[in-house]
């Protein structure tokens, strides 16, 4: 199996799969089991092993048939990458909206959307916003998260932008704390440990004449997130900045209005 992102499968046999349709007659042995239990299992293995961890011996181990059955349910890895995908996306709580402000309702889809990718770390290694699985579970998400622009006077394709431009900034913060995540388990260092490790040498290094603003605002940023990059911090700052940007398209239209 390869091609480790969403949409590099056959078209036709992927919305096949996601549709529940039949794209061709099958070959092959009768199905033992459904499909939605091969994509579970694929679903378990890449969050105890990472997306690498994905293989046909794999998924046929964990659900009890050969190796080569797996085939008669995914054509490939893009197939099943596609499928993951939606049935992540199919489970994500949902709760209504309502009438709250728009930025409530963005806020409310920006962490659910961050708390699936923390949850699924391999998750931002292959969900391709150009190209998503275009199934029920993906289908149902792009409804919901829609209306959360609803009263906001955007049209269309500014609405579907500014989505675009949030879940973006989701998936690029959630990269960054799956970044530092490894490279903690790499070093076999906390950040804290990392930084006093290398303290002396920085002392040394790190004219304030020559770097001024450097020194001064690296050793307060420093302090305040504990390291040189802090999650929480460039969570709330980056959220806050997006939705701000949004206020001002947002605000312009009702002028224009």
């Amino acid at each position: 199996m390869d091609a480790d992102r969403t949409g590099s499968g056959e078209p036709s046999r992927t919305l096949a799969l996601l549709w529940g349709e039949s794209a061709a007659p099958r070959k092959g042995p009768a199905r033992s089991i459904a499909v939605d239990k091969v994509v579970q299992a694929a679903l378990d293995i890449a969050d105890e092993g990472g997306l690498a961890a994905v293989t046909v011996r794999a998924v046929a181990e964990r659900v009890g048939i050969a190796p080569m059955s797996v085939y008669t349910y995914v054509p490939g890895k893009p197939e099943l990458l596609d499928l993951m995908v939606d049935a992540l996306y199919a489970g994500m709580d949902r709760p209504g909206l309502g009438d709250r402000p728009w930025r409530e309702r963005v806020t409310e889809i920006a962490h659910a959307n961050r708390e699936l990718l923390l949850r699924h770390p391999w998750l931002t290694e292959v969900s391709a916003l150009s190209r998503p699985p275009l199934g029920p579970g993906v289908m149902t998400k792009y409804e919901y998260e829609l209306s959360a622009f609803d009263g906001t006077g955007l049209g269309d394709v500014d609405i579907d932008a500014a989505l675009t431009y949030v879940l973006g900034f989701v998936q690029g913060h959630c990269r960054s704390v799956h970044d530092a995540a490894r490279a903690v388990t790499d070093t076999a260092m906390s950040d804290a440990e990392w930084w006093s490790a290398n303290q002396p040498i920085l002392a040394r290094a790190l004219d304030p004449e020559a770097y001024p603003r450097a020194v001064r605002i690296g050793a307060a940023a420093g302090e305040a997130q504990g390291g040189a990059w802090g999650g929480a911090q460039a969570w709330a700052f980056g959220l806050a900045r997006t939705l701000d940007a949004l206020a001002a398209l947002i605000e312009g239209q009702a002028e224009r209005g």
